[in-house]
């Protein structure tokens, strides 16, 4: 069976132009076949239902038409408008073979303002979510409305920063490793006085031995009052006798300042924040040798880990000065602590800044009023001691008597009244 019209083959479409042919002249316009969609054509519009091709002769086509004229028939030849049929029109259109549009340049003001504030929406949200985690994990368990007969405030703010020598929580393990021993309770190793204001912080130790009397309080646990007798005592014996709120009653009763928020570490919080920060490098001044705290360092700049820095700061044995000069290494460490947490390195790296949140945070008792700002306004200030903005000292001390440390009044007077007006502080400490 073949493909050609009412049974044609090569054979009998005798000679004509093409392959093979020797005639000039061509053959006839081959009728091709188009497939219409739709209802089949009406009877004698061509063979199979498909209208007949129109014959160009001299411009016109069949009918007699010359002119770009729609026949009645419905059929447009399209050659005069130089439409292409078999597409759905146009250079442009889906079935054309003309160039596509140009695509648009790309809006680099639009898509800097989207990353923009792409940005800054999860900036926003990780500083909102990392604020509300910290403030969490604050232990807020001092209560300082318990405190009676307090000074009035002056300017600025005045914090006091206790290391106890608490071993709550830790392995025997530990105990054995940072030389805390096996004490019961806890008793104070260390009290500082932070003042903040506007002419630069001022860094004031509190010995453990010194020579203070004891006042009237009420009991933080009892609510009983209990009457002063004019019984004088250490320092640190206030802490162990009623913890927190007797201690910042005894620093106001002997002192007249305000205290407006206390902060407290233990031993494993103190050497967790050294190790998570990865050392504090610290320039130690002579060689420290002692069994008690486990110290056992050379002169020289050399960066301590954890257990290193809570032996450096509870050395005392060694030290020709004991405990005044125990207090001095204690600031020095604490400024220097401070200013390696601020660094780019740790406060940009979140798998470094959050560990060291988390071990401060987590180590830390503070009164309940006091909030995140007001740890950051006491930490940077402490860097600013470090740093030469500030002033740390030891509380003036005139004497000893019977092994407790007396402070001289006439100069803890003027540091006191230079503290409450926030005035730059002339008096100078042993």
């Amino acid at each position: 069976m073949n493909d050609w019209p009412g049974g044609w083959s090569d054979d009998n479409r005798g000679n004509r132009y093409g392959r093979g042919s020797s005639r000039a002249q061509p053959e006839g316009a081959r009728v091709m076949r188009q497939v219409r969609r739709g209802p089949a054509a009406p009877p004698g519009q061509g063979y199979g239902g498909v209208p007949q091709q129109p014959s160009y002769v001299n411009g016109q086509g069949h009918g007699g038409y010359g002119d770009d004229t729609v026949h009645d028939d419905g059929y447009d030849s399209g050659y005069n408008t130089g439409q292409v049929y078999g597409g759905s029109g146009g250079p442009g259109g889906p079935g054309g073979r003309g160039m596509r549009e140009p695509r648009p340049a790309p809006n680099w003001r639009r898509r800097i303002k989207v990353t923009a504030i792409t940005v800054v929406t999860v900036l926003v949200v990780t500083s909102v979510a990392t604020y509300f985690w910290a403030d969490s994990k604050l232990n807020r368990e001092v209560d300082l409305s318990k405190v009676i007969d307090r000074p009035e405030a002056g300017e600025g703010t005045n914090y006091l920063i206790v290391g106890s020598d608490s071993r709550e929580g830790m392995s025997a393990e530990e105990k054995k490793a940072l030389h805390t021993g096996s004490a019961e309770g806890k008793r104070t190793d260390s009290m500082m006085i932070l003042h903040t204001g506007d002419n630069g912080p001022t860094l004031i130790s509190l010995p453990r031995d010194s020579d203070v009397e004891i006042p009237t309080f009420v009991g933080s646990e009892s609510g009983k009052t209990y009457k002063g007798t004019g019984r004088h005592v250490k320092l640190n014996a206030a802490y162990a006798e009623d913890g927190p709120e007797l201690l910042v009653r005894t620093v106001e009763y002997n002192t007249g300042l305000h205290i407006d928020h206390y902060v407290e570490i233990g031993f494993a919080g103190f050497a967790n924040i050294v190790d998570a920060v990865g050392g504090v490098e610290i320039d130690i001044p002579q060689d420290i040798k002692d069994s008690k705290s486990g110290a056992d360092f050379k002169k020289g700049t050399q960066t301590l880990n954890g257990e290193e820095a809570l032996a450096f700061v509870r050395t005392r044995y060694a030290l020709a000065g004991s405990d005044l000069d125990r207090t001095k290494n204690q600031q020095k460490f604490l400024s220097a602590l401070a200013n390696q947490v601020a660094t780019p390195s740790t406060i940009l790296n979140p798998f470094k800044l959050y560990p060291t949140m988390g071990a401060g945070l987590d180590s830390l008792i503070v009164d309940k009023d006091m909030g995140l700002f007001d740890l950051a306004d006491m930490f940077w200030s402490m860097k600013g001691v470090s740093g030469g903005d500030g002033k740390s000292m030891n509380m003036p001390i005139s004497g000893s008597s019977g092994g407790n440390l007396v402070w001289d009044k006439a100069k803890v007077k003027t540091l006191v009244e230079q503290l409450k007006n926030d005035e730059t502080v002339t008096v100078s400490g042993n």
